[in-house]
């Protein structure tokens, strides 16, 4: 099922050329890729991207357990001063952090897709399931967008958007992602432009809600993107929001401090139409290791960041949004 880096977007390249509609599948490292068109795929996967999906969830959501137990707070720390030596070296100016943390849920994998609230959405039978709030890249005709999430609050907090949006930490870690992705789309496309900056959406986080701040990035392509649809997204991954900057050092950066593999999180899924693209990041991700599911997590680290901050967003976004 899943190819190796090379055969990977040899396949995508065949079939965007082809206008076949498809469905991919990428990993955060690029290490391993799925690519198939849309009427053959295997029915032990199912995606939804906003109205685009190839299974209409259940409603409303049953009776459920959850339980989580995340990295202790000694353990978190380490790794982020770690995270702050390596900017204080002058290696990385934003790094986003994760940890896997072992839960518990009276829900099998296929039960959260069916249920989970979410815009974008992918199941892959016995071995994972997100249910995203972030877009990746949009293309429509020959516009490229893509959409970085940075900077999230507690919605229950007095003023919480005011607060995250006056937050100087925050708003660096958004900026620079911004810069970061409108560099990005550079490489693959012309008149790059940040159409809308630092907007607000609200998120469900189980009982609770987030908000989480976003902007929107456009630029042109060629009007036969299609031939070149597999370089677009080579050279954009991994997305920058699940990353850092600048990149190539930070990525290697993260798999000296990171104690597992991410595997499919932070990486990216979307769909092809023939004509257009929709697709998302793979963050609020539970994976299935042997008998054990694990929920991995995590945020974005600058130089003012807070370990206390960080340490309760990482928790915070392990959730059911159902």
């Amino acid at each position: 099922m899943w190819l190796a880096n090379k055969e990977g977007f040899a396949q995508i390249d065949t079939l965007a050329k082809a206008r076949t509609p498809f469905l991919f599948i990428i990993s955060y490292d690029k290490s391993k890729i799925f690519a198939q068109a849309l009427d053959m795929l295997n029915k032990d996967i199912c995606y939804r991207l906003e109205d685009w999906q190839n299974q209409t969830s259940k409603q409303p959501s049953p009776l459920f357990s959850f339980s989580k137990y995340p990295v202790d707070f000694l353990t978190y720390r380490a790794s982020f001063e770690k995270v702050l030596e390596a900017m204080s070296a002058g290696n990385t100016y934003l790094l986003n952090l994760t940890f896997k943390t072992p839960i518990e849920t009276s829900l099998c994998l296929k039960e959260i897709f069916d249920y989970a609230k979410a815009k974008f959405k992918l199941y892959v039978k016995d071995e994972f399931v997100c249910f995203s709030p972030e877009p990746f890249i949009e293309i429509t005709h020959n516009t490229l967008s893509t959409y970085p999430m940075k900077g999230t609050i507690d919605a229950r907090i007095p003023e919480a958007k005011e607060k995250i949006l006056s937050n100087e930490k925050e708003r660096a870690e958004h900026v620079m992602i911004v810069d970061l992705m409108r560099n990005d789309l550079s490489i693959v496309a012309s008149d790059v432009r940040v159409e809308k900056f630092a907007y607000v959406d609200k998120i469900q986080a189980g009982e609770s809600e987030l908000l989480q701040v976003s902007s929107k990035i456009t630029a042109t392509l060629q009007p036969d993107w299609q031939e070149n649809f597999a370089v677009i997204l080579d050279s954009l991954l991994p997305a920058g929001s699940i990353s850092g900057t600048p990149k190539k050092s930070t990525l290697e950066i993260i798999s000296q401090i990171e104690d597992y593999e991410r595997g499919f999180y932070t990486g990216v899924f979307g769909v092809f139409d023939g004509d257009g693209v929709r697709s998302s990041v793979m963050i609020r991700f539970i994976e299935k290791e042997e008998a054990q599911l694990v929920y991995k997590s995590g945020g974005g680290i600058t130089v003012d960041a807070d370990v206390h901050s960080e340490y309760r967003e990482l928790i915070d976004k392990i959730y059911l949004p159902l």
